[in-house]
């Protein structure tokens, strides 16, 4: 219990069990198709960690049937793209449709079917199998926590953990020395004469939370400012390009500024991740946790909090707010008075949001959760490992082979699961949140991790000491969270349907706008009208080889300028808003009324498990009842064998299993007086009057008589 303390303090380097095997059927990556062996895994590394690979083998193994429907919805998109009427309506040259400058001054106008291959790539994403898509992932993630749950509870049957009570842990060592240099600064306090149970109190730790907000606070406005700055260079880039007198680069402004710009987020929050988990670390050790549970479940909180925000901000800002504050021809919206707000592209945001995604999780998944992960820990055993050489040279020891224990040493040492578990949280947001966007989500997420697996096995075996087995129940406050982000994805992928892709405007457009029922003409509905004379001095194209434009069309539900309220927005905007509003209500209380369906039909407890808890109750109360047998029998045998029969008294009748009434009778008193009552009234009919109600009789009563004495009034039954 205390070589914790005795390793803060210095005295020990490190404490460690050796390693053995588990290398051949575990942590091979050739072993990938294999099942996990995770009773092994729990005996040799204790059930806090075989846990954690049962949940992680449970969440690979349903992320197949995920990987399925998404592939078949992206199968859907490539096989309808040549029929889609709004794909083909805007790569028509013959429609002619004139679109107004996406910069001032520089640019000029511009065909709208030159965006004919961003239509074409929407569509793959943005069809009609999206909604379905999305409902069936987010009764996917209901699936999962109710899966995980009875596969949880018959690992906890099986490893003998339902009886596991959580023992009272000793304090961190840390919070042992504060408490001890606060206990001697109130000893040199001579005011204090008596001697008091010293504790840390709100008053010791209020620097330390007054810290944590200030600091938390202060990354959030990090996250967001990384967020604000690669706007910043998207819309200052996408001006520079669009001045360029190549045409080349003209036309490839979009492309080239989208893909620099996740490049950039990316990189950005591979450097943040690692600072912000460096910052819970130390901010959770400024709140002094007592015990090494409390500490972990504060910097799982921090560290989730800070790394969600980190890697969704971008994500989050282009799904809903990209584009939607832009403004106007003749009225934008701009930043520092010269740069105007970006839009979205001509095929919607829902293509760009696709690009953000999956650019932002491939890109987390193969360089932080795989180089990473690999690359460090030898990169800290090779510069150990260097060391090491220069001081065993120095002191020229006698050459023999070196012992287990050494080459253990040489390895890294392990710091828990919170940043195994983090990565995969992480993914599970990617998988469930924005789902509806990028179908191909679980697929790139299950050829992970069918990798990562074997990547962690290998290097819990090879890369790192081997940890002190610890008990748990369940995997704790992670399950709350995946819950969490399970309903949380509902209310998002809601709002990606409904906002961010062009499901509601067209069923519309279909259904109250179409003349003939169909999608044709759905373009031009949704293109509004621009007199360019309206345009504001020097925001207009300086050289334009258009001609002599004088209507320019732009994307959004508007009045012409002909119309006595130009330039307001239209009915259909308002009957597009509303209907946008009505489908987030419907999808959330549908998808929400199918989760707790999906979660009352499947119990939490499997039914084999059910019987076989069943039969050990009752073989229990049948041991039970045996053993009271012979007890009571072993107490009849002695009463019949010892005891004395004085004159007058019954004897013990071989007929019945108990003895009659007498000078040591086991019944109780009123037992005696009712047998009695019996004899003298004959059949309840005489003088016996009502007979007399008595409790059970207990092995309290069983007892010999024994002298009463002031001291034992209250104490009739004292010798068995």
């Amino acid at each position: 219990a205390g070589i914790t303390t005795l390793i803060a303090k210095g005295v020990y380097d490190a404490a460690f069990p050796l390693h053995d095997v588990l290398h051949e059927e575990w942590a091979r990556y050739s072993a990938f198709y294999k099942y996990q062996p995770i009773d092994l895994v729990r005996k040799y590394f204790g059930e806090k960690i075989g846990l954690y690979f049962a949940w992680l083998g449970v969440y690979t193994q349903l992320l197949v049937p995920a990987s399925i429907v998404g592939i078949i919805v992206f199968g859907y998109g490539v096989a309808t793209v040549d029929t889609n009427i709004p794909s083909l309506e805007m790569c028509d040259e013959r429609l002619n449709f004139t679109m107004c400058p996406l910069c001032d001054g520089a640019c000029d106008f511009w065909q709208l079917s030159t965006a004919c291959g961003t239509a074409r790539a929407s569509h793959l994403f943005d069809n009609p199998a999206t909604v379905f898509f999305a409902i069936f992932m987010s009764l996917w993630a209901v699936l999962f926590l109710e899966h995980w749950k009875r596969r949880q509870i018959s690992l906890s049957f099986s490893w003998d953990l339902t009886g596991i009570e959580d023992d009272e842990e000793h304090p961190r060592p840390k919070y042992e020395t504060i408490l001890l240099q606060k206990r001697q600064r109130k000893q040199k306090n001579k005011k204090t004469k008596k001697k008091k149970r010293i504790q840390l109190t709100w008053k010791d730790r209020l620097p330390g939370y007054c810290i944590n907000v200030s600091s938390i606070l202060f990354m959030f406005g990090l996250t967001f400012s990384a967020v604000f700055g690669v706007i910043i260079y998207r819309i200052t880039v996408s001006a520079l390009m669009a001045m360029s007198p190549d045409p080349e680069t003209k036309s490839n402004v979009r492309v080239t500024v989208t893909a620099t710009a996740v490049i950039i987020n990316l990189v950005v929050i591979l450097i943040l991740d690692e600072i912000y988990g460096a910052v819970a670390v130390w901010l959770t050790e400024l709140e002094i946790p007592k015990t090494e549970t409390n500490f972990e479940e504060r910097l799982i909180l921090k560290a989730f909090l800070l790394k969600f925000m980190n890697a969704y901000a971008p994500i989050f800002y282009v799904a809903f707010f990209k584009g939607r504050f832009a403004g106007r021809p003749g009225s934008y919206v701009y930043v520092f008075n010269d740069y105007r707000m970006e839009e979205c592209a001509p095929g919607g945001c829902l293509i760009e949001l696709c690009i953000q995604l999956s650019i932002i999780m491939l890109g987390k998944q193969l360089i932080q959760n795989n180089i990473f992960e690999i690359g460090i820990p030898k990169l800290k055993k090779l510069v150990r490992t260097l060391k090491d050489k220069g001081g065993a040279e120095k002191e020229e020891e006698e050459e023999r082979p070196p012992q287990q224990w050494n080459l253990d040493y040489a390895l890294a040492p392990f710091e828990g699961l919170t940043p195994e578990y983090m990565e995969m949280i992480i993914q599970f947001g990617f998988v469930s949140l924005f789902v509806a966007s990028f179908p191909l989500a679980p697929l790139f997420a299950l050829l992970n991790n069918v990798i990562e697996i074997r990547l962690d096995a290998k290097k819990f075996v090879t890369e790192l000491r081997r940890p002190v087995a610890a008990r748990a129940k369940d995997i704790g406050i992670w399950y709350n969270i995946l819950s969490g982000m399970g309903k949380f994805s509902v209310i998002i992928n809601a709002f990606v349907i409904s906002f961010t892709s062009d499901f509601i405007p067209r069923l519309v457009y279909q259904y109250m706008y179409s003349q003939s029922g169909t999608m044709h003409g759905f373009i031009d509905h949704t293109l509004s009208y621009f007199n360019v004379s309206n345009f504001k001095p020097g925001t207009a194209p300086q050289n334009s080889d258009h001609g002599d434009v004088t209507v320019c069309r732009y994307k959004d539900y508007r009045e012409p300028p002909w119309a006595p309220d130009a330039y307001h927005f239209s009915k259909q905007y308002w009957c597009v808003l509303a209907a946008r509003l009505a489908f987030v209500i419907l999808f959330q209380n549908l998808v929400m009324f199918l989760s707790l369906v999906v979660a009352w039909v499947i119990p939490d407890i499997p039914k084999t498990i059910v019987e076989q808890l069943k039969r050990e109750k009752k073989l229990l109360v049948d041991l039970f009842l045996r053993e009271e047998k012979d007890k009571f029998q072993l107490i009849q045998s002695l009463f019949a064998k010892d005891a004395p029969v004085p004159l007058g008294s019954h004897v013990l009748d071989p007929a019945q299993r108990f003895p009659l009434p007498g000078r040591y009778s086991t019944l109780p008193q009123c037992a005696t007086q009712a047998t009695a009552a019996d004899d003298d009234g004959g059949g309840g009919g005489g003088g016996g009057g009502p007979r007399a109600r008595c409790r059970a009789a207990s092995f309290s009563l069983y007892t010999r008589k024994v002298p009463l004495s002031p001291r034992n009034e209250n104490s009739k039954h004292t010798a068995v």
